[in-house]
């Protein structure tokens, strides 16, 4: 998995505003912003425990329809694009995954699952999230979340036989992504990994 190297600090200066030093709001531990007018908690039935096992109150509506933009929305779609790209190198399908992902990172990953599903394998992982939100545009257009991601393990099977071929751990790594706001929800279409944290 290759990632393009860090964003510039000048292409960063220029397309965002710091979110940071407000007197309300900011980031929680459970990675949920809230802002002034954002609650702790929600009966809402669009944030209610899904059957697929994933949490609820995610903030992205069950009913499929457009989520706010705000920060709180981008780290839900997060979250989702990381559930999903676990998903997508386990099964070595992509199909889903531009409900969450758009070029080029989409690009990137499609070419990535398409070489691992040649060689005749797959791989298991999982990581351990924390984001936050590092900057966005002034209309939430663009968010840019900076998070430690943990692979707690990556482990690499045969794709004939089920049968572990090796693994992989390497610890903690900064991860930035950039969300873009395009059909009515965030999309992931930039990431970067960087230095172990």
């Amino acid at each position: 998995m290759r990632f393009r190297m860090c964003v510039g600090p000048l292409i960063l200066v220029g397309l965002l505003t710091a979110c940071g030093g407000r007197a309300a709001g900011g980031f929680h531990p459970s990675g949920q912003v809230q802002g002034d007018d954002t609650p702790t908690t929600s009966s809402s039935p669009d944030t209610e425990p899904r059957s697929d096992g994933t949490a609820g109150a995610t903030g992205v509506p069950v009913s499929g329809g457009p989520v706010p933009r705000s920060p709180s929305s981008a780290l839900a779609a997060y979250r989702e694009y990381q559930r999903m790209y676990e998903q997508a190198y386990e099964s070595n399908d992509t199909s889903r995954l531009d409900t969450v992902a758009m070029d080029p990172l989409l690009s990137i990953i499609d070419k990535d699952v398409e070489k691992i599903q040649h060689q005749g394998v797959f791989w298991r992982f999982h990581n351990v999230l924390n984001p936050r939100v590092q900057g966005r545009t002034n209309d939430d257009s663009v968010v840019v979340i900076l998070d430690c991601v943990r692979t707690l393990g990556a482990y690499r099977f045969s794709a004939r036989t089920g049968k572990r071929l090796g693994s992989w751990r390497d610890g903690s790594h900064l991860y930035q992504a950039v969300m873009r706001y395009s059909d009515g929800t965030y999309k992931i279409s930039d990431a970067t990994e960087g230095r172990k944290c």
